[in-house]
């Protein structure tokens, strides 16, 4: 993983960033399609209409290979949104889910943002244990049936 950087976002990644979450959430999670139909209109919008000066997303990549992603949105005036943090299985455990993490976050402080939210379930626990790790702050807990799977959704924050 030396050769691994965080390279901003392009358009020409939507294709990717859709399959794989797509792939890796109805493998691990059974999510089914509408899924990948959230994450395609997530995209979508954020290509169509995000604010440069304070909205960014990135993907990790060693040596071409695409290894993940994690974007900064407006939430507010004040806030932004974690969103679409994602990482391949094979890149995981190596210390790249934090330096992605840190390059969300540190792009938020610098956009001008007080505080950071983000939306997950609690099946994520490696990457709920990395946010707790980083501060973040658990808020609500509740549970859904989304993505055609029962599921315990949790919200956090964190101030910058």
């Amino acid at each position: 993983m030396e050769n691994v950087q965080i390279r901003p976002f392009r358009a020409t990644d939507v294709p990717w960033l859709v399959e794989q979450h797509g792939k890796y959430y109805a493998r691990d999670e059974g999510f089914d399609a509408s899924f990948g139909a959230l994450v395609q209109s997530i995209l979508e919008d954020f290509v169509a209409s995000h604010d440069p000066a304070r909205e960014r997303g990135w993907i990790s990549e060693c040596d071409g290979e695409r290894l993940g992603s994690i974007f900064c949105v407006a939430l507010d005036g004040q806030t932004a949104k974690l969103r679409l943090f994602l990482l391949l299985p094979e890149a995981r455990g190596r210390g790249l889910g934090k330096r992605m993490l840190d390059t969300c976050m540190g792009y938020a402080r610098s956009a001008g943002y007080a505080e950071m939210r983000l939306w997950t379930h609690e099946s994520h626990r490696a990457a709920c244990a990395l946010y707790r790790a980083n501060g973040w702050q658990l808020l609500a807990s509740k549970p859904v049936h989304s993505f055609g799977v029962d599921l315990v959704e949790q919200s956090w924050k964190i101030q910058l």
